[in-house]
C-alpha cells in the first residue's frame, strides 16, 4: 500500500514534473487522469522529474469515469477551495487517494458534491484564488506522511551520522 496522488486533467507539465518528484521522494503512486494538457514524455515534464521518473509508480486513466470505475477505495480526499473541512483535520491512511483538479478550474463540481464529506481545503486568505498545484500536493502529501509517522522515509540525513 502507498499514498496515492491523483491529478485530474493536469494542464501544466512543470507542475506534473514537480509532483512526480514529490511522489518519488515519499513513495507515493502518481495517478494521471486524461486528458492531459501535455505528453508525459514531453521535455518539460521530464526536466522537472527526470532523475526520478524510473522510480515512480504511474497509473493513467482515460477519463474521470474510468478512474471512478477502477478505484473502489472509500479512502479518498478531494482537494477543493470549495470545501469547509481543512486538510489537516482528517485522518489519512497508507492507502489514501488525494485527488487534485486541473490548475485552471479545479475538480468538477458534481464530483465534489458527490463526495463533499471527503472534500478538504488548504486555508488561505480570502482574496487568493488558490495555491500552485505542485505546492498544494506537497503540503497535503507531507501532512498525510506526517500522520503516518513518515513511515518508510528517512528522517535523518545519513550525511550527519
Amino acid at each position: 500500500m502507498s499514498l496515492n496522488i491523483v491529478l485530474v486533467e493536469p494542464e501544466i507539465p512543470q507542475n506534473t514534473g514537480n509532483i512526480a518528484r514529490t511522489c518519488a521522494a515519499i513513495g507515493a503512486t502518481l495517478h494521471l487522469v486524461k486528458p492531459l494538457g501535455f505528453d508525459i514524455s514531453e521535455k518539460a515534464v521530464r526536466r522537472a522529474g527526470l532523475d526520478y521518473w524510473d522510480k515512480l509508480d504511474i497509473v493513467t486513466y482515460e477519463n474521470l469515469n474510468e478512474f471512478k470505475e477502477k478505484v473502489k477505495s472509500k479512502d479518498i480526499f478531494l482537494l477543493s477551495t470549495k470545501s469547509k473541512k481543512v486538510y489537516s483535520d482528517v485522518h489519512y491512511t497508507d492507502d489514501s487517494y488525494l485527488i487534485f483538479g486541473p490548475e485552471t478550474r479545479g475538480l468538477p463540481e458534481d464530483f465534489i458534491l458527490e463526495n463533499f464529506d471527503r472534500a478538504v481545503r488548504i486555508p488561505m486568505k480570502d482574496n487568493i484564488r488558490s495555491l500552485n498545484l505542485s505546492n498544494s500536493v506537497a503540503i497535503v502529501a507531507y501532512e498525510a506522511k506526517r500522520q503516518l509517522d513518515f513511515k518508510d522515509l528517512e528522517e535523518i540525513s545519513p550525511y550527519f551520522d
